[in-house]
């Protein structure tokens, strides 16, 4: 009986849209606030149905090529289990075919006749979960002051900004001047000073002393001392015109912090040759 096939499809259709649901997590509010899960699954029951009565009619096709035998063969089969059809057609409602002379309407065109029948429970019960669902959307938005799409965008967007920081924090590359901080791990300053030595000493000296560059011992600073203005300086450069190329296309991001950090290590240290004072006295609370 062609009921038989469409409650083996809705139960298959409702299995698939649970599995994705577990696979997904969705919850019981997720529903409430996203009714196009509900929509989703209608459309699938309907999809699968329809496919369903495509099979089913190759099927009845298939019947009536059998012989006599064959087709008494599969009826006594069915009969079986009359108790599950039985029950298959108090769910659907389908009229035997037996039957459908009493439900011929007049209509008529090309030898098709029409049907009249009811429409089956599924589809009466997805009309009826469809009106829960928007009353509960509804109430959820509209009387009991559910998050819109603004306040869940501003959430979302606080959340991602959060996120990005905490990432930020073992991201090394992404470190910029204002949020690079002094570096004193030695593998970090080990690396700092392997960069001086290749690109700084010829300016600065390998002590930080001082020769075309500025003494780097000193807490006279021309463009400000501190991690985030030393920071600043080697990776866009010095003074227009007579200041340090800037090394942001040459140096990464974390090489930057770490060859500022060790340019840092300097001060308060005493070379061989210091070069005179340059620029002005800087005092960490000036940062603040």
């Amino acid at each position: 009986m062609k009921s038989t096939r469409y409650f083996k499809i809705i139960i298959f259709g409702l299995l698939i849209f649970i599995g994705l649901g577990y696979l997904i997590d969705v919850t019981a509010l997720d529903l409430i606030q996203k009714p196009e899960l509900i929509i989703s699954f209608v459309v699938l029951i309907i999809t699968i149905l329809f496919n369903g009565k495509i099979v089913n009619n190759l099927r009845k096709i298939k019947f009536e090529k059998l012989t006599l035998e064959q087709q008494q063969a599969i009826k006594q089969h069915k009969e079986k289990n009359i108790w599950w059809t039985n029950l298959l057609q108090k769910l659907t409602k389908t009229k035997p075919i037996e039957e459908e002379k009493d439900i011929l309407m007049n209509h008529e065109y090309d030898g098709i006749r029409e049907l009249d029948n009811d429409l089956p429970p599924w589809w009466i019960y997805s009309f009826y979960a469809s009106i829960i669902a928007a009353i509960m959307y509804m109430s959820y938005y509209h009387i009991f002051d559910g998050d819109n799409q603004i306040v869940e965008f501003e959430k979302e967007m606080a959340q991602a900004k959060i996120d990005i920081a905490e990432y930020k924090k073992t991201a090394k590359n992404l470190v910029d001047a204002s949020n690079v901080a002094l570096l004193t791990d030695s593998k970090d300053l080990s690396k700092g000073k392997k960069i001086f030595e290749t690109s700084c000493v010829v300016c600065h000296l390998s002590d930080g002393g001082g020769s075309i560059g500025p003494n780097l011992t000193d807490e006279y600073w021309i463009l400000g001392g501190g991690i985030k203005n030393v920071f600043t300086t080697v990776s866009e450069g010095g003074r227009d015109g007579k200041g340090m190329i800037p090394w942001k296309s040459t140096l990464s991001p974390a090489e930057i912090a770490q060859v500022s950090s060790y340019v840092l290590s300097f001060q308060g240290t005493t070379p061989a040759k210091a070069k005179d004072h340059q620029g002005e006295i800087w005092l960490e609370k000036e940062a603040e």
